[in-house]
């Protein structure tokens, strides 16, 4: 059987990835559509090696639309998703838009596929891109030795903040090097050869945005009784996060032991040679699919501690393969409709 799908905010880093990923994992499509803002139609984009020329979401009929995976941001979301499936199409949204609706599943397959069930208003919530990378990698600890808390500390690239703090990042390099005035637009301050320790607005209680999104989305994927806190820096890198990680356990479990429970684990690939270099970085990253873990070590200062260093591609599987792999899922369990 074959999906006829629909990307919205195919012009996005996000979206063209999703495309991207479609043609890569060879997703049964009979047809896949391009969608945007009026000010994008025309343009083309490519789905593997065709081009496809993007449309305008005001005026496109979803009629017949099987899945639409939605990358246009919060507030196109809140407006589009429910026109959208109600139509009889499934919405998979990689905004922030439905991640904390209680009737809207927020799912990352490796963690909670059994969450696919019950899709209750034919929306399904991608979580933040950090948020992914953690769970994957927090999940199987979990399941081995129960987490009290979790301290983390997020090194995010540019990439997550759209194509404008891309280009951002490249202009204020260059003018670095040859003494032009920097000028700070998307970010507050300048992000070339910086660190940016702000992700999102401010809340009244001084986390930021991004950082509530941390801690809300891993409880109600992974477990509501885990504490988390957290710090979210923007750093002058284009493509992939970075994570310290700090964990307290209930029970005891020796590095040794989370090395070897990682690495039987889906979605990661463990990294971790005591030597110089024997880690992941972003760089490596980029490009692929895995979440990577790395520096795994005991925490001498609590009882059952451990750190990870985990790395992943925020483009990816911080957004475009997670949302592929849900319709997968969906798929595979014979959970995805065909519309009518």
């Amino acid at each position: 059987m074959s999906y006829k799908v629909a990307v919205v905010g195919a012009t996005g880093n996000v979206g063209r990835e999703m495309l991207n990923v479609l043609a890569e994992r060879q997703f049964p499509v009979s047809e896949v559509v391009a969608l945007a803002s009026t000010r994008s139609v025309g343009k083309e984009v490519y789905f593997g090696d065709k081009a496809l020329k993007v449309k305008a979401l005001e005026y496109y009929d979803f009629k017949g639309t099987d899945i639409v995976l939605m990358s246009a941001g919060g507030n196109v979301s809140k407006e589009w998703s429910p026109k959208i499936a109600a139509q009889g199409a499934l919405v998979i949204d990689n905004s922030s838009a439905w991640r904390m609706d209680r009737e809207v599943p927020l799912v990352v397959p490796e963690v909670n596929a059994d969450a696919l069930s019950d899709v209750k208003k034919g929306i399904i919530a991608n979580p933040n891109c950090s948020t992914i990378q953690l769970v994957v990698a927090l999940k199987p600890l979990h399941d081995a030795a129960t987490i009290k808390r979790v301290v983390v500390s997020t090194y995010q690239s540019v990439s997550g903040t759209g194509k404008d703090a891309m280009d951002e990042l490249f202009t204020q390099t260059r003018a670095v090097f040859v003494t032009d005035p920097i000028e700070p637009k998307i970010y507050p301050k300048r992000i070339a050869f910086n660190v940016i320790p702000q992700g999102g607005t401010y809340l009244d209680s001084g986390y930021t945005t991004e950082e509530f999104k941390m801690m809300a989305e891993t409880q109600k994927i992974l477990d509501p009784d885990i504490r988390l806190t957290c710090t979210v820096v923007r750093v002058p890198v284009f493509i992939g996060h970075s994570e310290a990680v700090n964990i307290e356990f209930e029970n005891p479990i020796t590095a040794s032991k989370a090395r070897e429970i990682l690495r039987a684990s889906p979605g990661i690939l463990v990294v971790d040679k005591r030597e110089d270099g024997g880690y992941v970085t972003p760089v490596e990253a980029a490009g692929e699919d895995a979440v990577y873990v790395s520096r795994i070590r005991k925490d001498p200062t609590v009882e059952n501690g451990l750190d990870l260093w985990v790395v992943s591609d925020n483009l990816r599987k911080g957004a475009a393969t997670n949302a592929v792999q849900i319709a997968e899922v969906l798929m595979n369990r014979k959970l995805l409709k065909k519309a009518a």
